[in-house]
């Protein structure tokens, strides 16, 4: 004889009781008159439907919980995508203006850019023609000789015009040239030659 599991039993159970509080039921309904079965069909429907209509206060609270805890991290991701949004428009906006310093430095003459890398001395000093202080933006210029080999900002003058100065003669003919956005490391670089 096989055995019967517990949760069939209750099932079983219940089922009966359902089934004679149902025949109990429509007894009564067959005693009374047809207007009278009508609305006391209508009463069976609604307490039997009355407990499956809407939610209870615990499920309203429990859904509104898992929701504001899921928003939390999209707002968050949100929140970032428009600060990066802000980020990259600015980084935008200075990558041109160096561009833009950089065209107008590659349209100079040759002998005003190597005038004023004479005035600057070195790469490490910004030349006269940076943006003013205080610009928005500001762009630094940077101007050096170079000279193409292990150590291309170390210019030896071999002095065959007898000047001891490397701008001029032989050693001048190609300069380096650097824009930059002031307090980033943000620039440009290329060389420009006689």
């Amino acid at each position: 004889m096989r055995k019967i599991s517990p949760v069939v039993e209750m099932t079983r159970g219940l089922s009966s009781r359902l089934m004679a509080c149902y025949s109990d039921d429509r007894r009564n309904l067959e005693s009374q008159t047809t207007e009278q079965q009508h609305t006391q069909m209508l009463m069976i429907a609604l307490h039997r439907n009355s407990k499956a209509q809407g939610f209870s206060y615990v499920e309203v609270l429990v859904a509104t919980t898992l929701i504001a805890i899921a928003l939390v991290p999209a707002i968050n991701s949100l929140q970032t995508g428009i600060q990066s949004t802000g980020i990259h428009q600015s980084l935008t906006v200075q990558h041109y203006q160096r561009l833009q310093k950089m065209e107008e430095l590659q349209t100079e003459p040759y002998a005003s850019l190597l005038a004023a890398a004479k005035t600057a001395v070195n790469k490490t000093t910004a030349s006269s023609y940076s943006d003013a202080s205080g610009a928005s933006n500001r762009c630094l210029v940077y101007l050096a000789l170079y000279d193409a080999d292990g150590d291309p900002f170390t210019l030896i003058d071999p002095n065959t015009d007898l000047d001891n100065d490397l701008y001029t003669g032989s050693t001048a003919n190609l300069l380096w040239i650097r824009v930059e956005t002031e307090g980033t490391a943000q620039g440009i670089e290329t060389l420009v030659s006689r």
